[in-house]
């Protein structure tokens, strides 16, 4: 299974040792919501597992899918509280296969704002 068909499996899915599994320990994640780069696997999973709770439910799809040697653009949409949500993640893959790269981008303003009410929710769980 490619590294690419593990996250399409892991976004069905869930289950979060198949994403730790996943990211490279040198991972780096960027947020929509967030300034700076988070660096490294224990801060980029429990953003993904949290962006997951957030974004993942039944309507969450990817419409549109972009490779290259390297990565992926996934376009995605969503609904919460009626708000559409607009988005792509962009995914790099190291060598091994592993996730080294993950940005979010996500439209619009509307949607912004609430992903960063709601992540910030998430993320202050224990």
């Amino acid at each position: 299974m490619t590294a690419l068909e593990k996250w399409y499996a892991f976004t069905k899915s869930h289950d979060r040792a198949a994403l730790w599994d996943l990211l490279h320990p040198d991972v780096v994640f960027e947020s929509p919501v967030v300034h700076t780069p988070q660096r490294g696997r224990d801060i980029t999973f429990k953003y993904l597992s949290s962006a997951m709770q957030v974004l993942g439910g039944p309507s969450f799809a990817y419409v549109g899918e972009w490779r290259n040697a390297s990565g992926v653009v996934l376009e995605f949409e969503t609904d919460i509280d009626g708000i559409k949500i607009d988005g792509v993640d962009i995914i790099s893959f190291a060598d091994d296969g592993r996730i080294i790269h993950f940005k979010v981008m996500a439209r619009p303003l509307k949607a912004i704002n609430l992903l960063h009410q709601l992540m910030g929710e998430q993320l202050a769980k224990p």
